[in-house]
């Protein structure tokens, strides 16, 4: 068990990239993190970290004995976070990052029930849009809705996003509803970006993929927006149902060209490729699935 705690001690030094820095975060003496790493170098007859006068960096070696430390100490925190008493495994700080419109459109009850199940994990939310660097930012996890790919880490996927095209009944009336994706392209189109020429594309029966090119009519970057545009009949919107579901449900947005699916979206939650899944993490992960399954059965309804 020394052995094990000296080779925690070491990572952490690793990561803090200074001895002062990792006893802080250990809470210990400075010169008790000096001994331990001390004695991990006598037993591997090596330099770990070369500490010598105005130079500190990992030797090739202590790199080597870092990135397979890692998994060790994931395994053994895992373990000790599934068998201590209940209390104690829900305990701790909990990091996630989270899609603005997503994030507050259909995670932020999600994420005040769970604080309140969940009142000892120090829940920490950041709602942006931005690819966050699970790793380098200290991220526990990550909810991404990638148009390709996630990008680094460990993804499993919790759900779908289904995209529709919706409209105002008044703008319908007034502009004619669309009746192919070739009449499309002349109306009034809402566009979740900033690109002056767009492009949506959309699954044809036969499984043929259709491209429609356009000139957006409005521009955001915030999908609530545009729902309260397009509510409002300036337009024909391609939103996720998480932020149209409620408008639909009141009458003030329609669908259009029903018949022309358009791509669904995977909802993944992700974490480090470096970072084992907790119990914190898991009732995190387990609090989302159980939320998005429900919202999916009253979707069927």
């Amino acid at each position: 068990m020394g052995q094990f705690e000296n080779l925690r001690v070491f990572a952490m030094v690793v990561e803090s990239e200074s001895i002062s820095k990792a006893a802080n975060k250990l809470r210990v003496a400075k010169s008790a993190v000096s001994r331990r790493l001390a004695l991990l170098e006598d037993h591997y007859g090596t330099v770990l970290i070369d500490r010598s006068s105005g130079n500190w960096h990992v030797t090739d070696v202590g790199q080597e004995l870092y990135q397979r430390t890692l998994p060790l100490i994931g395994d053994f925190d895992e373990l000790e976070s599934d068998f201590m008493n209940s209390s104690f495994e829900s305990s701790g700080p909990l990091s996630v990052s989270v899609p603005r419109d997503f994030g507050s459109g259909f995670l932020s009850d999600i994420l005040i029930s769970f604080k309140i199940q969940h009142p000892e994990i120090q829940l920490s939310v950041d709602f942006d849009d931005r690819h966050i660097d699970l790793t380098r930012e200290n991220y526990d996890l990550a909810i991404r809705l990638p148009s390709s790919d996630p990008g680094e880490g460990i993804a499993t996927q919790i759900g779908t996003v289904q995209h529709s095209l919706l409209a105002s009944p008044g703008y319908l009336k007034e502009h004619s509803e669309p009746q192919s994706l070739k009449e499309l392209s002349r109306h009034r189109l809402l566009y979740f970006g900033n690109a002056r020429r767009a492009e949506w594309n959309f699954s044809e029966p036969g499984a043929k993929r259709k491209v429609v090119e356009f000139h957006p009519f409005l521009n955001s970057n915030n999908g609530a927006y545009l729902c309260r545009a397009a509510c409002a009949g300036l337009g024909i919107c391609k939103l996720p149902d998480f932020i149209t579901h409620d408008a639909v449900a009141r009458g003030d947005l329609v669908k259009v060209l029903a018949d022309n699916p358009l791509n669904d979206t995977k909802i993944l939650l992700v974490r480090a490729a470096n970072r084992r899944m907790n119990r914190r993490m898991r009732l995190f992960s387990d609090a989302v699935k159980q939320a998005y399954n429900q919202h999916s059965k009253m979707r069927e309804i």
